[in-house]
């Protein structure tokens, strides 16, 4: 593992951290690398339910490409799974919180975008800065913004690459929560233990059925009858669990089978 990209791992969950200070945590080819298979590793566990993505210090999650490597001409990590490792895994079923502290600046604020969640400390700044150097957020920035906040709001930050603040990308709503600077990481630790208090499979048959907005209404739910994570759900034991821990006043042990 790459010594920029430090992984832990608390119960269920697992914390990847970005932490390359010096460069504002921002992102060369062997970080990508490094991001990715840390990912990898996460799917991969059957005992890791819920990830939280964050950076080291409190001046940046992460400043994004680092230009360095784009002005070098270093070959970009062009990875199957995005920019970072994390933008374009489409087919995840496992939940990933971003924890924002500082600056999120282009590649950094898509990744934060590709996340579920995005909790932020107040100091955080965020913004597809690429047309003020010539460039253009291809990693799903364009596309997630506009879809979760609309196109007239996502244009203003588009066109002009400008910074938006913590309390207004709440206001705009790709933002969850806002908390005390320092707190990101906390906080984010705390709504992930809410979502391990969840049926793993319920989460998963979740995020599957999430990936059909923007379908047909009917379709959808015809369809999310059928999808693999909810099947899966249908015919597992946590589906009696929950209800008999529910009727017996006590906290249900998932079996997550």
């Amino acid at each position: 593992m790459n010594g920029h990209v430090q992984v832990e791992r608390e119960g269920r969950m697992t914390i990847i951290t970005l932490a390359r200070h010096e460069s504002l945590n921002a992102i060369n080819a062997a970080i990508e690398g490094a991001l990715a298979a840390a990912f990898d590793a996460f799917e991969a566990d059957p005992d890791q339910w819920v990830a939280i993505l964050t950076g080291a210090g409190d001046r940046a999650f992460s400043s994004g490409l680092d230009l360095k490597q784009q002005v070098s001409g270093e070959t970009p990590a062009k990875l199957a799974t995005g920019f970072g490792g994390l933008t374009r895994r489409f087919e995840r079923l496992k939940p990933i919180i971003a924890a924002v502290n500082g600056l999120a600046l282009g590649g950094g604020f898509e990744m934060a975008l590709a996340c579920d969640l995005i909790i932020a400390s107040e100091n955080a700044t965020f913004a597809l800065s690429e047309p003020r150097v010539g460039m253009v957020a291809l990693a799903g920035g364009v596309q997630r913004l506009i879809g979760e906040i609309g196109p007239k709001r996502a244009m203003s930050m588009l066109l002009t690459g400008r910074h938006v603040s913590a309390a207004e990308g709440l206001a705009l709503g790709f933002v969850n929560a806002v908390v005390p600077e320092g707190a990101s990481l906390t906080a984010a630790k705390q709504w992930a233990a809410q979502i391990l208090e969840c049926s793993p499979m319920s989460v998963r048959a979740i995020k599957q059925i999430a990936g059909l907005v923007g379908h047909d209404l009917r379709v959808a739910m015809d369809v999310s009858r059928n999808l693999p994570a909810v099947k899966a759900l249908m015919t597992s034991e946590d589906t009696t669990e929950g209800p008999r821990a529910f009727l017996e006043r006590r906290k249900p042990v998932w079996k997550n089978c």
